[in-house]
């Protein structure tokens, strides 16, 4: 595994009570497995680690695979499944689930809302570029779409991660099933086949009692981080992108377009 070299990063600690975004995360009920055995996930939307778990419905995703090396396995299921991921592990190593939505729409009523939630995703200069569009502080549209990965070791999880091919992406720079954690999980973050240099990340730490701590870090000018881990906890790692849509007419259509990209992973104990 090629090593990353990293910039420290900033970090702040976030009360989870600031948080009023819904992050969107793959959640394993077992992050470890043995070969052969069903790895099983949900699709889940909340915050803090607690939130829905979202059935299995090929209309929602253009995108729901297993990778292990390069290998690319499909998930498939039953419409309607709950959760969406019930599969035999495929072959022995790293496997890398990926899964992208399809676009969803939002419609925000309450300008407030809307400053929340540019403030806590840390998009700055976005609430002047938007009274500079001419646009409303409501009645005006968002659509969204998910980027989400989750780290599994079946058997003895040797393998890494890598870049596959999402707009936006986190990749993991070690394999926290078989690396040396102490210093902690590198990370880089992706943004049209370029480092999202800057920007914010966002982590979710839940240890074994079940307290989560968030935590945000700011990105070098290389996309990466370096996240502290501890054995034992579960991370949802998350990084949002907020563009315009190019269109100022909000009776028209959307005027704002994000990106959410996710990584979950664990530590073993």
């Amino acid at each position: 595994m090629r090593p990353f070299a990293f910039l420290p990063a900033v970090a702040l600690t976030l009360a989870a009570t600031l948080a009023s975004a819904h992050e969107f995360w793959i959640d394993p009920q077992a992050y470890q497995v043995a070969p052969g055995e069903q790895i099983v996930a949900g699709l889940r939307v909340g915050q803090n680690f607690q939130g829905s778990s979202y059935s299995y419905f090929p209309s929602n995703f253009t995108r729901f695979d297993i990778v292990t090396g390069q290998d690319v396995t499909p998930v498939t299921g039953r419409m309607g499944d709950i959760p969406a991921l019930n599969m035999a592990a495929p072959g022995n190593g790293l496997a890398v689930i990926v899964h992208e939505t399809t676009d969803n729409r939002l419609t925000y009523s309450n300008w407030q809302t809307f400053v929340d939630f540019v403030t806590h995703k840390a998009f700055p200069g976005v609430l002047e570029t938007h009274q500079a569009r001419g646009l409303p502080e409501t009645g005006f549209a968002e659509t969204y779409r998910r980027y989400a990965k989750a780290l599994i070791a079946v058997g003895d999880g040797a393998g890494s991660d890598r870049r596959l091919g999402l707009e936006t992406e986190i990749v993991a720079g070690a394999n926290p099933y078989t690396d040396d954690m102490t210093a902690g999980m590198p990370v880089q973050v992706f943004y049209q086949d370029a480092p999202h240099a800057d920007a914010q990340l966002e982590v979710f730490d839940r240890a074994p009692g079940g307290a989560v701590n968030v935590l945000a870090l700011t990105l070098d000018a290389q996309g990466r981080a370096v996240v502290p881990v501890a054995p034992g906890h579960v991370y949802l790692l998350d990084a949002v992108v907020l563009r315009s849509t190019g269109n100022d007419d909000p009776t028209k259509g959307p005027v704002w377009h994000s990106l959410w990209a996710a990584l979950t992973f664990a530590l073993p104990d």
